[in-house]
């Protein structure tokens, strides 16, 4: 199987996105018109092709802070049989590609703290950081993926000019804040948080959406425990640096910043 990973060209293509957009998310695609504009304008629009199928692709546009203009990678969806296949790793190289030709250095986005999946490929394999979260970002979606939970994410940070920092992590139970009990509920374990600890470790569930499907009130309970954990590590300093996937449960590992713990 060979898959074709390249920017998005024509206005047909660009309806393929809207037509993966609808698989995906079941919900309204973007607009053409808004899309074509960002293209022209500064984005970067990047799509996995099968022959001439659109099996995934991935959107963005300018962003600017005040201060730094960066990359807002805003979308990235792979339709269901075609994942498994690393094509979203592709898609995000192939994206920094094009964006450090149009003068880029920085990226950002947002994910689900809940979708293992997502933070692994940010985390693990592309090398971003997490530093940010926001609750119920979005507010209220009807959307298949995000329909009855508050749309709490993380903030990524992807400098994808620098070379990935290598950073040697090894599990440590005692590290760990939030576990799953055997009853697969989210659990605060015995660990009392010290801010000088060099590493914590918070877990996830495995599949959320298979969570969401069945037990939608224990999948916002993961939501409402991870939430507080999340800040306070955030708030103390403490950045996302990669995440241990397992069966039925995975650890976020947060790595204190030097000079960084607030007492």
């Amino acid at each position: 199987m060979e898959i074709d990973i390249r920017e998005i060209m024509t206005t047909k293509e660009l309806e393929q996105v809207q037509e993966v957009e609808e698989v995906v998310w079941q919900d309204k695609p973007t607009p053409i018109h808004q899309t074509l504009t960002t293209k022209l304008h500064g984005g970067v629009i990047i799509g996995a092709f099968l022959g001439k199928k659109l099996i995934g692709f991935q959107y963005s546009f300018p962003g600017y802070d005040g201060e730094h203009i960066y990359l807002v990678s805003h979308s990235l969806a792979v339709l269901p049989e075609y994942r498994k296949l690393g094509i979203g790793a592709k898609l995000k190289h192939k994206q920094a590609e094009v964006a450090a030709n149009k003068g880029y250095d920085r990226m950002i986005w947002t994910f689900d703290p809940l979708e293992s999946v997502n933070a692994y490929l940010n985390l693990h394999k592309l090398g971003a950081e997490i530093a940010t979260y926001m609750e119920n970002h979005y507010g209220e979606m009807d959307d298949g993926l995000n329909k009855g939970m508050p749309t709490d994410r993380f903030q990524v940070d992807w400098y994808f000019l620098r070379d990935k920092e290598v950073v040697e992590i090894t599990f440590d139970q005692s590290k760990v804040l939030l576990d799953s009990n055997d009853d697969g509920r989210p659990e605060q374990t015995i660990a009392k948080f010290n801010h000088k600890e060099d590493v914590w470790f918070v877990a996830i569930p495995e599949n959320i959406q298979a969570m969401k499907l069945h037990q939608m009130d224990l999948a916002i309970e993961w939501r409402m425990a991870t939430r507080d954990v999340f800040q306070l590590l955030l708030r103390h300093g403490y950045i996302g640096k990669d995440i241990i996937r397992s069966e039925g449960v995975s650890y976020y590992c947060f790595v204190r910043q030097e000079g960084k713990s607030i007492e």
